[in-house]
């Protein structure tokens, strides 16, 4: 971790480094659970054309790609399944171990705790003041302390680091995506489009759960939700899978560097937006869409999925 530290701690600073005196109040959500079969969808191997045209400056032209034939978890991973490996480890995410043992770190940032979104309530209020550093936050306590994921165990896990999401899908004996298998389950059976504006079923309905309205400071909801929803709520794609795009971003296994746009400390690549993504700021709720996650940085709208290979099939 050590090596990357210096790049979360620049990404913290750079987000607007705030240490609330008091928690972030709680989303509130009301307690559903969508229809939707958990488990496992094999995933057809092919060649197919891998990103698009840049219509944002980290992505990358189109390339054909090969790809076996894999399975991939039908749903983000939900609270509910990372409470049962912690159950059964004993295993403490970053965000809860905090880095007290990081002596160049600033005591305020040594605490456990995590980065969660923050809706400025002035208009002119500067985008490093979104993202707030928050003591106590993290995966079973979103917003940090005082909420609670009790009515949001369906909800995908936030606040997990790269190793977090790594341990999890290890000991569910899987492995993270990389961006090619993540890509080629997103676009399954659609034709490649640059899309801006947010995913819409034929009915004209919303197909993914994105942010509505004045962003960043009044998400109106018109998808049903302001932060994350429970998996499986705006229906699947043609392979039956769910929340590919929005909701949340996902973790994959692959290096950041591999895209030829250098960063200052190790980052891997996230595919497919979240609940922030809107067409006037970021739109990345697109399969050839992708940002780089420093290693190190859970945040409250950051999860991921587990896949495994087709030869490791039972």
């Amino acid at each position: 971790m050590s090596r990357s530290f210096p790049l979360l701690l620049s990404v913290l600073l750079v987000l607007g480094l705030a240490i609330p005196g008091t928690a972030i109040a709680a989303v509130n959500t009301p307690v559903v659970a969508c229809p939707v079969s958990p488990g496992e969808v094999r995933v057809p191997g092919g060649r197919f054309a891998m990103g698009m045209d840049r219509v944002l400056p980290e992505e990358s032209r189109p390339r054909e790609v090969d790809v076996p034939s894999f399975f991939m978890d039908r749903t983000e991973v939900t609270n509910a399944q990372f409470a049962a490996f912690v159950k059964a480890t004993g295993y403490r995410t970053q965000a809860e171990r905090g880095w007290a043992d990081r002596p160049q770190v600033p005591a305020a940032l040594q605490a456990p705790g995590s980065v969660v979104f923050r809706a400025p309530s002035q208009p002119a209020a500067p985008a490093d003041s979104w993202w707030v550093f928050t003591p106590g936050a993290n995966w079973h306590h979103p917003e940090g302390p005082g909420s609670s994921i009790a009515q949001r165990l369906q909800h995908p896990v936030v606040h997990v680091t790269y190793d977090d999401a790594l341990a999890y899908a290890h000991w569910a004996g899987r492995e993270l995506p990389t961006e090619a298998q993540w890509e080629r389950a997103a676009r399954y059976g659609t034709a490649p489009t640059a899309m801006l504006e947010p995913p819409r079923k034929a009915d004209g309905s919303f197909a993914a759960n994105t942010f509505q309205g004045d962003f960043p400071r009044h998400n109106t909801a018109a998808d049903g939700y302001v932060g994350t929803a429970p998996v499986g709520c705006f229906g699947a794609n043609p392979l039956g899978l769910y929340d590919l795009l929005g909701n949340v971003w996902e973790w994959t296994r692959d290096s950041y560097a591999a895209t030829g746009v250098a960063t200052a400390e190790p980052a891997r690549i996230l595919k497919g937006g979240s609940y922030l993504c809107t067409e006037h700021f970021c739109a990345r709720y697109r399969p050839a869409a992708r940002q780089p996650g420093t290693e190190d940085l859970g945040t409250s709208h950051i999860g991921f999925r587990t896949v495994r290979p087709r030869r490791a099939a039972h």
